[in-house]
C-alpha cells in the first residue's frame, strides 16, 4: 500500500501568511543597510528636514568622495583587509588540526578540553585588553599588523574549532579507515578525505573569523594608534567632530566598510548556508 507523497497544497490564508513572514524577514534584515545607503546619498540639510524625507531628492555621491579625501580611508581599508585575511588564515590553520584531534582521536580529558574551548569563547574582550596590551607592548608589536593578527586569530580560534568539530564528527570514520588501509597516514586522511568533504564547514568557519576580525573595534583602537595603521572600524569614527556628527558622511563610510562583507556572503552564500545547516547534524 503506497501512501500519498504529493505535496500538500497551501490555502490562500497560509500562502499569504508565508509571504507576510518572508516580507517581514526581508524588511527587518535589509532595512538598516538600505536606510544607511539612502542616508549616504543625502545632504545635511535634506537629512534634517521634517517630516522625514525617506528618499533623497537627488542622488548626491559627494559624501563618498569626501570619505576618501578627508581621511586616508583607502589605507584603513587595506589595513583591515590585510589583518582580516591573515588572521583568518592563521586561525583556520590552527583550528583544523585541533578540531580534528577533538573529533577523531581518543583524547584523555576531551570533555574538559571542549569545555575550556567553549568557556574561552565566552570571555569578553575587554577582560583581556590589559594583559594583551602589555604583551604586545613588551614584544614591541604596537602599531604593527601582528598586534591585531595574533589576538584576532586567538580570539576567533574557539569559533573555528567548534564549527569544524561538528563537521568532522559528522563524516563517517569508515572513509578515513579505508584510506588508511590503502596506506595513507592520519595526516593524509585529514587532507585527502576529511577536508574535501568538510569544505562548507571550513568556508563557514573562515567567514565567521573574517567577519569578526573586520568588525572588531576595541583592540584596533587600543593597539594601533597611528593614523596610518587604523582599520575601517576605527576609521569610521574619525569623521565625527567635537560638536558635529556629519551623518551622511559617516553613513557613506559605513557603506564602503560593509561592501566586502556583502560581497563575501554573496560569493560564498551557498557554501555558507550549507555549512550553517549541515554543521548542526552531529556535535
Amino acid at each position: 500500500m503506497s501512501g500519498d507523497t504529493s505535496p500538500q497544497r497551501l490555502t490562500p490564508a497560509q500562502r499569504a501568511g508565508r509571504y507576510a513572514a518572508l516580507a517581514a524577514l526581508i524588511v527587518g534584515g535589509f532595512f538598516p543597510f538600505i536606510w544607511m545607503v539612502l542616508t549616504s546619498l543625502k545632504s545635511e540639510g535634506e537629512l534634517q528636514k521634517f517630516p522625514v524625507q525617506y528618499l533623497p531628492s537627488t542622488l548626491d555621491f559627494s559624501n563618498y568622495a569626501r570619505v576618501f579625501s578627508e581621511q586616508p580611508f583607502a589605507q584603513f581599508f587595506l589595513n583591515s583587509l590585510t589583518v582580516s585575511l591573515l588572521s583568518t588564515v592563521l586561525c583556520i590553520a590552527a583550528a583544523v588540526p585541533a578540531a580534528y584531534a577533538l573529533a577523531r582521536l581518543n583524547l584523555r580529558g576531551r570533555g574538559l578540553l571542549m569545555t575550556a574551548v567553549v568557556t574561552f569563547s565566552m570571555l569578553p574582550v575587554v577582560s583581556l585588553l590589559v594583559p594583551m596590551f602589555r604583551l604586545m607592548r613588551g614584544a614591541n608589536l604596537l602599531n604593527t599588523y601582528p598586534a591585531l593578527i595574533l589576538p584576532y586569530a586567538a580570539l576567533s580560534l574557539p569559533i573555528g574549532i567548534l564549527t569544524l568539530v561538528a563537521f568532522f564528527s559528522a563524516i563517517p570514520r569508515d572513509l578515513e579507515a579505508a584510506a588508511m588501509v590503502d596506506g595513507t597516514t592520519r595526516v593524509g586522511a585529514l587532507t585527502r578525505v576529511v577536508l574535501p568533504l568538510s569544505t562548507p564547514g571550513v568556508v563557514t568557519a573562515a567567514l565567521l573569523v573574517f567577519v569578526n576580525s573586520w568588525n572588531e573595534f576595541l583592540l584596533a583602537l587600543s593597539f594601533n594608534t597611528k593614523l596610518s595603521m587604523r582599520t575601517v572600524s576605527v576609521g569610521v569614527t574619525l569623521y565625527q567632530g567635537e560638536f558635529a556628527f556629519p551623518w551622511p558622511l559617516i553613513a557613506a563610510a559605513v557603506v564602503v566598510a560593509t561592501v566586502p562583507l556583502v560581497l563575501l556572503i554573496a560569493i560564498f552564500q551557498r557554501r555558507f548556508v550549507a555549512g550553517l545547516t549541515a554543521g548542526g547534524v552531529k556535535a
